[in-house]
Protein backbone atom coordinates (compact mmCIF):
# COMPACT_ATOMS: atom_id res chain seq x y z
CA UNK A 1 0.00 0.00 0.00
CA UNK A 2 1.50 3.73 -0.35
CA UNK A 3 2.90 4.89 2.14
CA UNK A 4 1.07 2.56 4.64
CA UNK A 5 -1.70 4.05 3.50
CA UNK A 6 -4.92 2.09 3.86
CA UNK A 7 -7.83 4.10 2.23
CA UNK A 8 -11.14 4.00 4.08
CA UNK A 9 -14.01 3.06 1.72
CA UNK A 10 -17.32 3.65 2.58
CA UNK A 11 -20.22 1.04 1.35
CA UNK A 12 -24.03 1.65 1.00
CA UNK A 13 -25.90 -0.56 3.12
CA UNK A 14 -29.90 -1.90 2.97
CA UNK A 15 -32.42 0.04 4.78
CA UNK A 16 -34.71 -1.95 6.50
CA UNK A 17 -38.65 -0.96 6.71
CA UNK A 18 -41.00 -0.65 9.43
CA UNK A 19 -41.01 2.35 12.23
CA UNK A 20 -37.43 2.21 13.51
CA UNK A 21 -35.83 1.16 10.26
CA UNK A 22 -31.72 0.38 10.44
CA UNK A 23 -28.72 -0.40 8.07
CA UNK A 24 -27.65 -4.04 7.32
CA UNK A 25 -24.93 -4.97 5.14
CA UNK A 26 -23.76 -8.67 4.24
CA UNK A 27 -20.13 -9.42 5.68
CA UNK A 28 -18.74 -10.54 2.39
CA UNK A 29 -18.08 -6.46 0.46
CA UNK A 30 -15.91 -5.73 4.00
CA UNK A 31 -14.24 -8.86 3.86
CA UNK A 32 -13.48 -8.16 0.27
CA UNK A 33 -12.21 -4.89 0.82
CA UNK A 34 -10.63 -5.75 3.80
CA UNK A 35 -8.67 -8.28 2.52
CA UNK A 36 -7.88 -6.12 -0.47
CA UNK A 37 -6.09 -3.39 2.12
CA UNK A 38 -9.05 -1.13 2.71
CA UNK A 39 -10.86 -0.47 5.92
CA UNK A 40 -14.45 -0.70 5.24
CA UNK A 41 -17.33 1.77 6.24
CA UNK A 42 -20.97 0.86 6.16
CA UNK A 43 -22.75 4.58 5.62
CA UNK A 44 -26.62 4.68 6.62
CA UNK A 45 -28.98 5.92 4.50
CA UNK A 46 -29.55 9.18 6.17
CA UNK A 47 -29.33 13.06 5.19
CA UNK A 48 -29.78 15.38 2.46
CA UNK A 49 -27.36 16.33 -0.34
CA UNK A 50 -24.93 18.55 1.62
CA UNK A 51 -24.45 15.95 4.71
CA UNK A 52 -23.72 12.95 1.60
CA UNK A 53 -21.33 15.22 -0.04
CA UNK A 54 -19.45 15.98 3.74
CA UNK A 55 -19.30 12.40 4.37
CA UNK A 56 -17.93 11.63 0.49
CA UNK A 57 -15.23 14.35 1.50
CA UNK A 58 -14.18 12.51 4.44
CA UNK A 59 -13.28 8.67 2.94
CA UNK A 60 -11.56 7.73 -0.22
CA UNK A 61 -13.57 5.42 -2.08
CA UNK A 62 -16.87 3.90 -2.41
CA UNK A 63 -18.78 0.61 -2.84
CA UNK A 64 -22.49 0.83 -3.78
CA UNK A 65 -23.41 -2.69 -2.46
CA UNK A 66 -25.95 -4.77 -3.83
CA UNK A 67 -29.56 -4.62 -3.08
CA UNK A 68 -33.43 -4.90 -4.31
CA UNK A 69 -35.09 -3.38 -7.22
CA UNK A 70 -35.41 0.11 -8.06
CA UNK A 71 -38.95 1.76 -8.53
CA UNK A 72 -38.59 2.89 -11.82
CA UNK A 73 -41.89 4.79 -11.38
CA UNK A 74 -40.62 6.96 -8.18
CA UNK A 75 -37.89 8.04 -10.74
CA UNK A 76 -40.50 9.38 -13.43
CA UNK A 77 -39.65 6.49 -15.92
CA UNK A 78 -42.09 3.31 -16.60
CA UNK A 79 -44.24 1.68 -14.37
CA UNK A 80 -42.87 -0.32 -11.99
CA UNK A 81 -42.82 -4.09 -12.66
CA UNK A 82 -44.96 -6.12 -10.78
CA UNK A 83 -42.33 -8.68 -10.04
CA UNK A 84 -39.97 -5.71 -8.70
CA UNK A 85 -39.03 -5.27 -4.69
CA UNK A 86 -38.19 -1.84 -4.95
CA UNK A 87 -35.91 -0.85 -1.98
CA UNK A 88 -37.11 1.90 0.42
CA UNK A 89 -37.86 5.26 -1.22
CA UNK A 90 -35.14 6.88 0.98
CA UNK A 91 -32.71 4.15 0.07
CA UNK A 92 -33.21 4.99 -3.24
CA UNK A 93 -32.79 8.86 -3.41
CA UNK A 94 -30.25 8.47 -0.68
CA UNK A 95 -27.89 6.13 -3.09
CA UNK A 96 -28.73 8.78 -6.28
CA UNK A 97 -27.48 11.67 -4.10
CA UNK A 98 -24.74 9.51 -3.24
CA UNK A 99 -23.49 8.22 -6.55
CA UNK A 100 -24.03 12.27 -8.24
CA UNK A 101 -21.75 13.17 -5.25
CA UNK A 102 -19.10 10.85 -6.00
CA UNK A 103 -18.94 11.19 -9.71
CA UNK A 104 -18.45 14.67 -9.12
CA UNK A 105 -15.69 14.09 -6.44
CA UNK A 106 -14.21 11.92 -8.49
CA UNK A 107 -14.30 9.16 -5.84
CA UNK A 108 -12.65 6.17 -6.88
CA UNK A 109 -15.88 3.84 -7.24
CA UNK A 110 -17.56 -0.04 -8.09
CA UNK A 111 -20.89 -0.48 -7.96
CA UNK A 112 -21.87 -4.13 -7.82
CA UNK A 113 -25.25 -5.42 -9.47
CA UNK A 114 -28.12 -2.79 -7.50
CA UNK A 115 -24.55 -0.63 -7.77
CA UNK A 116 -23.95 -1.16 -11.23
CA UNK A 117 -27.83 -0.19 -12.52
CA UNK A 118 -27.33 2.97 -10.17
CA UNK A 119 -24.46 4.39 -11.96
CA UNK A 120 -26.63 3.26 -15.12
CA UNK A 121 -29.39 5.46 -14.03
CA UNK A 122 -28.00 7.97 -12.40
CA UNK A 123 -26.30 8.79 -16.12
CA UNK A 124 -29.56 8.69 -17.60
CA UNK A 125 -29.43 4.90 -19.00
CA UNK A 126 -32.60 2.63 -18.70
CA UNK A 127 -33.40 -0.60 -17.12
CA UNK A 128 -34.76 -4.52 -17.83
CA UNK A 129 -36.75 -4.61 -14.84
CA UNK A 130 -37.66 -8.40 -15.13
CA UNK A 131 -35.44 -11.04 -16.69
CA UNK A 132 -36.15 -13.33 -18.87
CA UNK A 133 -39.59 -11.96 -19.14
CA UNK A 134 -38.11 -8.92 -20.69
CA UNK A 135 -35.52 -10.37 -23.12
CA UNK A 136 -37.70 -13.40 -23.94
CA UNK A 137 -34.95 -16.87 -24.87
CA UNK A 138 -32.81 -15.69 -22.90
CA UNK A 139 -31.60 -17.11 -19.63
CA UNK A 140 -32.54 -15.94 -16.11
CA UNK A 141 -29.50 -14.68 -13.91
CA UNK A 142 -31.21 -15.13 -10.45
CA UNK A 143 -30.39 -17.36 -7.66
CA UNK A 144 -26.87 -17.39 -8.15
CA UNK A 145 -26.78 -18.83 -11.52
CA UNK A 146 -23.19 -19.87 -13.13
CA UNK A 147 -22.26 -18.11 -16.50
CA UNK A 148 -18.97 -17.04 -18.86
CA UNK A 149 -18.85 -12.99 -19.10
CA UNK A 150 -16.54 -11.91 -21.92
CA UNK A 151 -14.43 -8.62 -21.24
CA UNK A 152 -13.13 -6.31 -23.74
CA UNK A 153 -9.35 -6.43 -23.65
CA UNK A 154 -8.84 -2.72 -24.37
CA UNK A 155 -11.10 -1.55 -21.42
CA UNK A 156 -9.79 -0.58 -18.33
CA UNK A 157 -11.66 -3.43 -16.50
CA UNK A 158 -9.73 -6.12 -18.69
CA UNK A 159 -6.75 -4.67 -18.04
CA UNK A 160 -7.40 -4.79 -14.29
CA UNK A 161 -8.92 -8.54 -14.53
CA UNK A 162 -6.04 -9.43 -17.29
CA UNK A 163 -8.83 -11.57 -18.66
CA UNK A 164 -11.21 -12.00 -21.69
CA UNK A 165 -13.26 -13.84 -20.27
CA UNK A 166 -14.69 -14.75 -16.49
CA UNK A 167 -16.84 -16.80 -15.20
CA UNK A 168 -19.30 -15.12 -12.91
CA UNK A 169 -22.53 -15.15 -10.09
CA UNK A 170 -25.24 -13.62 -10.96
CA UNK A 171 -27.96 -13.22 -8.56
CA UNK A 172 -30.28 -10.28 -10.17
CA UNK A 173 -33.29 -9.90 -12.13
CA UNK A 174 -32.95 -6.51 -13.47
CA UNK A 175 -29.84 -5.88 -15.98
CA UNK A 176 -28.95 -2.22 -17.49
CA UNK A 177 -30.42 -1.92 -20.84
CA UNK A 178 -29.25 1.24 -22.09
CA UNK A 179 -26.63 3.58 -21.00
CA UNK A 180 -26.76 7.39 -20.52
CA UNK A 181 -23.75 10.04 -20.99
CA UNK A 182 -20.48 9.16 -19.31
CA UNK A 183 -20.43 5.21 -19.08
CA UNK A 184 -19.41 2.66 -21.44
CA UNK A 185 -20.62 -1.13 -21.81
CA UNK A 186 -16.94 -3.19 -20.95
CA UNK A 187 -18.30 -6.20 -20.74
CA UNK A 188 -20.83 -8.51 -21.95
CA UNK A 189 -22.39 -12.13 -21.64
CA UNK A 190 -22.82 -14.95 -24.59
CA UNK A 191 -26.33 -13.46 -25.36
CA UNK A 192 -25.41 -9.65 -25.41
CA UNK A 193 -26.64 -8.21 -21.76
CA UNK A 194 -24.34 -5.96 -20.41
CA UNK A 195 -21.97 -7.37 -18.10
CA UNK A 196 -20.07 -4.28 -17.02
CA UNK A 197 -20.15 -0.51 -17.48
CA UNK A 198 -16.82 2.24 -16.39
CA UNK A 199 -16.04 5.58 -17.06
CA UNK A 200 -13.62 7.16 -19.46
CA UNK A 201 -14.04 10.26 -17.82
CA UNK A 202 -12.96 9.15 -14.13
CA UNK A 203 -9.90 7.46 -12.77
CA UNK A 204 -11.65 4.61 -11.71
CA UNK A 205 -15.47 4.11 -12.02
CA UNK A 206 -16.35 0.69 -12.87
CA UNK A 207 -19.98 -1.16 -12.14
CA UNK A 208 -20.17 -4.89 -12.95
CA UNK A 209 -23.40 -6.89 -12.72
CA UNK A 210 -22.22 -10.04 -11.31
CA UNK A 211 -20.97 -10.68 -7.56
CA UNK A 212 -17.22 -10.47 -7.45
CA UNK A 213 -17.72 -10.55 -3.56
CA UNK A 214 -18.60 -14.21 -3.85
CA UNK A 215 -15.84 -15.22 -6.26
CA UNK A 216 -13.79 -18.30 -5.03
CA UNK A 217 -10.83 -18.17 -3.37
CA UNK A 218 -7.86 -16.31 -4.84
CA UNK A 219 -10.27 -15.91 -7.99
CA UNK A 220 -8.35 -13.21 -10.42
CA UNK A 221 -11.83 -10.81 -9.49
CA UNK A 222 -10.01 -10.74 -6.38
CA UNK A 223 -7.95 -7.86 -8.47
CA UNK A 224 -11.14 -5.66 -8.96
CA UNK A 225 -11.05 -5.50 -5.27
CA UNK A 226 -7.01 -4.98 -5.07
CA UNK A 227 -7.32 -2.44 -7.78
CA UNK A 228 -10.35 -0.36 -5.92
CA UNK A 229 -8.53 0.19 -2.90
CA UNK A 230 -5.12 0.66 -5.10
CA UNK A 231 -6.90 3.91 -6.51
CA UNK A 232 -8.77 4.90 -3.22
CA UNK A 233 -4.90 4.89 -1.85
CA UNK A 234 -3.61 6.74 -4.34
CA UNK A 235 -5.91 9.19 -4.05
CA UNK A 236 -5.52 9.58 -0.40
CA UNK A 237 -1.68 9.98 -0.51
CA UNK A 238 -2.44 13.26 -3.28
CA UNK A 239 -5.11 14.37 -0.94
CA UNK A 240 -2.59 14.10 2.08
CA UNK A 241 0.88 14.38 0.39
CA UNK A 242 0.42 16.92 -2.28
CA UNK A 243 3.92 16.74 -3.09
CA UNK A 244 3.62 13.21 -4.59
CA UNK A 245 0.63 14.15 -6.87
CA UNK A 246 2.62 13.67 -9.72
CA UNK A 247 4.03 10.32 -8.76
CA UNK A 248 1.02 8.96 -7.89
CA UNK A 249 -0.93 10.30 -10.89
CA UNK A 250 0.79 8.42 -13.48
CA UNK A 251 0.11 5.33 -11.74
CA UNK A 252 -2.72 4.15 -13.83
CA UNK A 253 -0.74 4.83 -17.26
Amino acid sequence: MLHGERPLIAINGELTPGESPGVVLKNRYAEALLKAGGIPLVIPPVGGPSDVRRLLERVDGLVCSGGDDFDTARLGLEPTHPAARPVPSAKQDFDFELVRAALELQLPMLGICYGMQLFGLVGGGALYQHLPEDRPGRRAHSGGVLHKVTLDPRSFLGRVLELDEVEVVSRHHQAVRGLGRGWRACAHDDEGLIEAIESPELPFAVGVQWHPELAAEGSPQDRLFRALVFAAASRAVRRRYPEHAAVVGASRA
